[in-house]
């Protein structure tokens, strides 16, 4: 699996905007990867993201630029995006699933009877 962003982890290069540019980009391409269903894609990103997140992990908020602060709040906007666009295909997968096996429902609480 090749990373959408070779030059993405470079350790030497602190520039938390470059890493949040490079967080969106990564983040759209998930989009397109959700919206497409493209599994390989969507695990290429999500690794991406898993190693940006590594980097960005030790930056302190408190040390970002009005411009780093932008990209930070569109980074957290795009992933709830992204984050409610996974579930709606996961919840549409579930109820295909059901409706092909026959299944009323694939997870449901058990219930106590008295």
């Amino acid at each position: 699996m090749t990373h959408p962003f070779p030059a993405a982890i470079d350790a030497d290069q602190p520039n938390s905007a470059l890493r949040l540019r490079q967080m969106l980009a990564l983040l759209e391409g998930e989009r397109q990867a959700l919206a497409a269903l493209d599994l390989e894609r969507i695990l290429t990103c999500v690794q991406g993201k898993l190693d940006l997140c590594e980097v960005l992990a030790d930056v302190d908020v408190a040390d970002l630029d009005d411009e780093s602060l932008g990209l930070l709040d569109s980074v957290r906007r795009v992933n709830e995006t992204n984050r409610r666009l996974r579930n709606l295909i996961a919840t549409n997968m579930a109820a295909r699933f059901a409706t092909l096996t026959g299944s009323i429902r694939l997870y449901s609480r058990a219930v106590a009877t008295s």
